[in-house]
């Protein structure tokens, strides 16, 4: 409707001499910044009021820029209380270019006369500072690579800066594959403009619609005091294929000239030492072919350069290191000419943080109930409150302070933390989720209700700092953390710890601080006492384990009450009193276990795991479990080889057992276990490799990953999936929750048929009438049960919710989370439900839309729908689901077939 009201005004105001192309404006979006009406300039370009696209409650204000009322225009200035001060931008079509301008006006508008200044960035990339006490009206212009839907523009304050402040924000599209050539040793950059200029044109600058993607291309000026030139205005229709930056044919018909054998330089003042782009335009409007050669800082980069008649072509340089620009053309025969000519500055994009991360960080966000403001990515342009980063690596998390439940699995995932302080956060029982943190020095976990060590501080090999004083750890100190050779400062004060010391932390590059305690220290005799008097009792654990003095004795209550009675005091006072070291269990598997009767699994030792990964050279995925590797078999089989780092989720006491239950899995829609590797204190799951990569992938992958799926093809996919957990739910005993249903745990063989992977973290019902396990949140931000997280009881509609998700991403093409667009549509459930349940189809994926039939979308729809419910008693099971499924898999075959 804006763009048929836009032609109706100039069909009015022309009297019926309309040109088509001044209302073409595809993409275009102009935002009046602190607006709050609608209008049309003298351009013809619709601007339309910016709060839909920036944070609620910033405030706007007038500027006069001349004193009247004629000449007032809007801003929108920034706060300091108010936050993230950004705005979000929407793009079109991925994958292209576009121009972002910005206008910063000051004129005094508040009357303190203190123009302000501020930092700006965009995307991840943080791009200038304005300072409007040196320039006012300030005009930034940019173009940017898109890589996504949405591109946010930020301010910073900066000290004694002021609040940032914009009258106008305007984004544009560029021709594809513009402004390319050239930067090939310049990958993720962004340009800022430094100059346009339409040389040889001094009658003000040229725009939309003569350019029909709205660059400004200013008038030429006198940039050297040496200039003696003739501006030529000659009417010709330019070939312009060879250019993919298509500039306008009116910039091409003009020129600045120097006389024969004269040489024509332009000295560009720049802001200072940096990478540039340059693109030289040059159009055979002369009825000679003139010859010259380009200089650049004194530097022939084109020699012996001719411009045709009749043709219209570009040079593009880039240049490193440069703090000034003199572009030179030394003539060689004729008149040395240029067209026009751009500059601009590269800058950096910093590298995007690895969704595990991001997602990792959001549930973490929802554990601790507040909005700590995380948005966007974790490291760039700035990182998060609470955050630092190495590059695009999260290294620091400090939550010192903040009310959280449990120390959540999903810490697991930050696996680049160098830095973790969970200070007076608490936190009770146990110490867990952190054993996959293999790059951590420094863990601050003091001022907490800690109790026990648990088992997965000797994993921390590169800790150099453990603080756990005032918690309420009980016992003996683990012999294990002697083990952390990096150690140099151990604080347990004020704890409930007794016995003597580890000698193995008796050492000069060790402080230990252990004041505070009931009694503890290296020496034995001075606890006599307390405890010396107390024997150690044996146990005798009938369950594989690696005998560990640190490690937890598992106890299982049978029905024989004096049999449970006296294992659970054993329990007890193991738990109490200081154990006695026993001694290193082999590396090979407990005698006790008869692996030789586990189906296909094959026991691989750690030397074949070594040379059949190539000593783990390619690196193939990565978790909180640790890497995946590819990995060729003597037989020439590929295989996936996971190297587990996490031994609280898989403990050397149940390692074993759940090597056994895999071993045992036999299902077409399930990844296979090959083997497995239990030596040298690795823990090691060999799988089958499935090359079509996981649905994740395919789904929303970069290019040279991303495929694009049909609707019978995603179908099919979620068959294949809906059987393997229909298998797990159904047909295992004893029944398996899978826990982490998600589009990357579902993998595509070469012919694309689905397997379900990962379900070896799965949680077992070993009890037939058993409705739940009551366990510590497992899963990934956006397919997480949100009654499964607020309860802790896990059952088996927890996966029939997140499977929910996946179908979900197959119907809409995008991801769980996202913060593209309005903020009611970054949560996938909450945005696509309600329209899946009418049946609208609008927000079906682009790619699909036009070649699915109706009836099947609407049953896969609606067993989406019922899937996400959140009361996890209107959910279908995961049979219902499968059954669904096929019925609307068999509707769009029929439709297929009659097609054909």
């Amino acid at each position: 409707m804006e763009l048929l009201s836009c032609c109706w005004l100039w069909f009015l105001l022309l009297s019926g001499i309309v040109e088509i192309a001044f209302c073409d404006q595809d993409g275009f979006l102009s935002l009046s910044c602190g607006g709050t009406v609608s209008y049309v300039d003298s351009s013809n370009i619709s601007w339309i009021p910016d709060s839909a696209y920036t944070n609620a409650g910033n405030m706007s204000s007038v500027v006069y820029l001349d004193g009247s009322s004629a000449s007032q225009i809007p801003v929108r200035f920034f706060p300091d209380s108010l936050g993230t001060k950004c705005y979000r931008l929407p793009i079109k079509n991925v994958s292209s270019l576009v121009l972002v301008r910005t206008q910063f006006v000051y004129k005094n508008y508040d009357g303190l006369n203190k123009p302000p200044a501020f930092s700006v960035s965009l995307g991840r990339a943080m791009t200038t500072t304005v300072n409007l006490a040196k320039t006012d009206p300030w005009v930034e212009e940019f173009i940017w690579p898109v890589d996504k839907d949405t591109l946010p523009l930020c301010f910073y304050s900066i000290p004694e800066g002021g609040f940032p402040i914009i009258s106008s924000l305007e984004l544009r599209p560029l021709p594809q594959g513009a402004y390319n050539s050239g930067l090939a040793d310049f990958t993720s950059k962004l340009l800022r403009k430094s100059y346009r200029i339409n040389t040889g044109y001094i009658d003000g600058s040229l725009r939309y619609p003569l350019d029909e993607y709205d660059r400004i291309w200013d008038a030429d000026e006198d940039f050297s005091p040496h200039h003696v030139s003739t501006a030529f205005d000659i009417q010709n229709n330019f070939n312009l294929s060879n250019l993919k930056e298509t500039p306008p044919i009116a910039v091409l018909q003009s020129a600045r000239v120097l006389a024969r054998w004269a040489d024509l330089t332009y000295n560009l003042p720049i802001d200072g030492l940096g990478d540039y782009y340059v693109v030289l335009y040059f159009a055979g409007i002369l009825p000679v072919s003139p010859a010259f050669d380009v200089l650049i800082n004194g530097e022939v980069v084109q020699s012996n350069y001719t411009v045709k008649r009749w043709d219209a072509n570009a040079l593009f340089f880039t240049m490193r290191g440069i703090n000034g620009l003199n572009i030179t053309l030394k003539s060689i025969s004729y008149y040395p000419l240029i067209n026009a000519l751009e500059v601009y500055e590269i800058l950096d994009i910093p590298l995007e943080t690895s969704s595990t991360t991001v997602s990792a960080l959001q549930v973490i966000q929802q554990s601790t109930g507040l909005d700590l403001g995380w948005q966007e990515d974790p490291c760039s342009p700035k990182s998060w409150e609470h955050i630092e980063c190495e590059g695009n690596l999260v290294t620091s998390l400090e939550l010192s302070s903040m009310k959280m439940r449990s120390i959540s699995p999903t810490f697991g995932d930050l696996l680049d933390l160098k830095v973790l302080d969970l200070s007076n956060t608490s936190l009770p029982g146990e110490i867990q989720y952190l054993g996959s943190l293999q790059n951590l020095e420094k863990l601050n976990l003091s001022f907490n209700q800690l109790s026990s060590f648990g088992s997965e501080l000797e994993d921390l090999m590169n800790l150099q700092v453990l603080d756990l004083q005032n918690n309420s750890l009980l016992g003996a100190v683990p012999d294990s953390l002697g083990e952390l050779k990096e150690l140099h400062l151990l604080n347990l004060e004020n704890n409930e710890l007794q016995g003597p010391l580890p000698q193995s932390l008796n050492r000069e590059s060790l402080e230990v601080r252990a004041s505070g305690n009931l009694c503890l220290s290296f020496s034995t005799s001075s606890c006599t006492d307390i405890s010396g008097t107390i024997e150690t009792p044996q146990v005798t654990v009938l369950t594989p384990s690696k005998s560990k003095g640190h490690k937890h004795i598992a106890v299982i209550l049978g029905s024989v009450g004096g049999v449970a009675l006296a294992f659970s005091v054993m329990a007890i006072s193991v738990l109490l009193f200081t154990r006695r070291k026993k001694p290193e269990s082999t590396s090979k598997p407990n005698a006790g276990v008869d692996i030789r009767n586990w189906n296909a699994a094959r026991v691989f030792s750690y030397k074949e795991i070594k040379a059949a990964t190539n000593n783990f050279k390619e690196v193939i995925g990565r978790g909180s479990f640790g890497m995946v590797y590819l990995g060729k078999l003597p037989d020439g089989k590929l295989v996936a080889v996971k190297v587990r780092f996490d031994r609280t989720q898989l403990g050397a006491e149940s390692f074993i057992n759940e090597v056994s239950l895999l071993s045992q899995i036999r299902h077409q829609s399930l990844v296979t276990l090959e083997g497995f590797c239990h030596e040298s204190k690795q823990q090691i799951l060999v799988y089958e490799y499935l090359p079509g990569g996981s649905l994740s992938d395919n789904l929303h992958g970069v290019n040279s990953k991303r495929i694009t799926l049909s609707w019978v093809r995603r179908l099919k996919i979620a068959v294949d999936a809906a059987k393997g957990l229909d298998y797990l739910h159904n047909g295992s005993d004893p029944r398996i929750i899978h826990r982490d249903v998600k589009s990357s745990n579902i993998l595509l063989d070469s012919e694309m048929n689905a397997k379900v992977s990962d379900f070896g973290l799965s949680k077992q019902m070993t009890q037939g009438d058993a409705t739940h396990v009551t366990t510590a949140v497992k899963g990934t931000a956006g397919y997480l049960d949100p009654e499964y997280y607020s309860s802790r009881q896990l059952t088996e509609k927890s996966d029939v919710y997140s499977f929910g998700v996946v179908l979900l991403e197959l119907i809409c093409g995008r991801e769980p989370l996202t913060h593209s667009g309005s903020p009611d549509s970054y949560n996938l459930v909450l945005w696509a439900k309600p329209y899946l349940q009418a049946g609208a189809f609008e927000i079906v994926d682009e790619s699909i839309k036009g070649t699915f039939d109706a009836e099947s979308m609407r049953r896969a729809a609606l067993i989406a729908s019922r899937s996400v419910e959140r009361d996890a008693l209107r959910r279908p099971s995961i049979a219902e689901v499968l059954a669904e499924l096929k019925e609307a898999y068999g509707i769009q075959l029929s439709h297929l077939a009659a097609i054909v």
